[in-house]
């Protein structure tokens, strides 16, 4: 942990108060990185980009994640059980880079097989990457498309554990389904909702492989995410001073929202 975590994080911040290209030698440049930061629209741009992506990561991800398990729990056989868990849990464990490069020719505007099949059915084709509210839409479908497995299985899990007294006395008073599930279940299961949220808005927020491979963080700059601005400024343009300084204030983000994440949980979240 220290070692392949803390010591990279330290380094970071180190570098980030020096300019280096890597063939020179690193001159130190204080706090300019952070000065030149406040006013580089395409980075703060990629701050926006990358927080509204996350959000709506992030909901969509529990809300769908929360809802299939509900359904799947339903279900009495255990063998359907497995077969769903298996069944949406599979892309989890696929390559991210795999899955960008079959997806962008799955919403490619001319070739890709979505509009194929809009085209059979008499509807025009979607520019799915080509158009800015399109390529953003498409990213955070992908994104969720695959990741919303992990919270799946761990809202499974978390229903399976919700004593089966409580469920059949709120029945014996005649609760509906949709009661039960909001004033029982959903406070049971309110720490898995908080780890689960936490999860996925900490991998939300370094969204890099979908936005860089399937559009190259376009069409102009509607879904560059901070790290795609990072990683440009690093090993394209050979700034490692300044893209270590974007990295640090992403983290600070991310631990700074994480941390407004446990504050807020002390409300809703009920630990039994």
């Amino acid at each position: 942990m220290t070692v392949f975590t803390g010591l990279p994080i330290l380094a970071s911040f180190g570098l980030s108060f020096f300019s280096w290209d890597v063939i020179s030698d690193p001159q130190f440049v204080g706090a300019d990185n952070y000065v030149r930061m406040a006013g580089d629209a395409a980075v703060l741009s990629s701050f926006r980009v990358t927080i509204l992506m996350a959000i709506s990561v992030v909901v969509l991800q529990l809300a769908l994640g929360l809802g299939l398990a509900v359904l799947v729990n339903q279900r009495r056989s255990d063998v359907a059980r497995t077969f769903f868990r298996t069944a949406f849990y599979l892309p989890l464990l696929a390559s991210t880079a795999a899955v960008s490069i079959f997806m962008g020719y799955m919403f490619d505007y001319k070739f890709g097989l979505i509009n194929y099949y809009l085209q059979l059915v008499g509807l025009s084709s979607v520019p799915w990457l080509t158009s800015g509210f399109g390529a953003f839409v498409t990213i955070v479908l992908v994104a969720v498309w695959q990741q919303v497995g992990f919270t799946f299985v761990l809202f499974v899990a978390a229903l399976m554990s919700v004593p089966k007294e409580i469920l059949e006395a709120a029945s014996i008073d005649g609760a509906k389904p949709w009661a039960t599930l909001i004033r029982i279940k959903v406070p049971l299961i309110s720490p898995t909702i908080l780890f689960a949220g936490v999860v996925a808005f900490i991998n939300a927020m370094q969204l890099f492989d979908q936005p860089y491979i399937m559009t190259k963080g376009g069409p102009g700059t509607a879904t560059t995410t901070t790290t795609i601005v990072m990683y440009q400024s690093a090993f394209q343009n050979l700034q490692f001073g300044y893209g270590s300084a974007i990295s640090i204030i992403l983290l600070l983000m991310i631990l700074a929202v994480t941390g407004l994440q446990f504050l807020a949980a002390r409300k809703w979240v009920f630990y039994q």
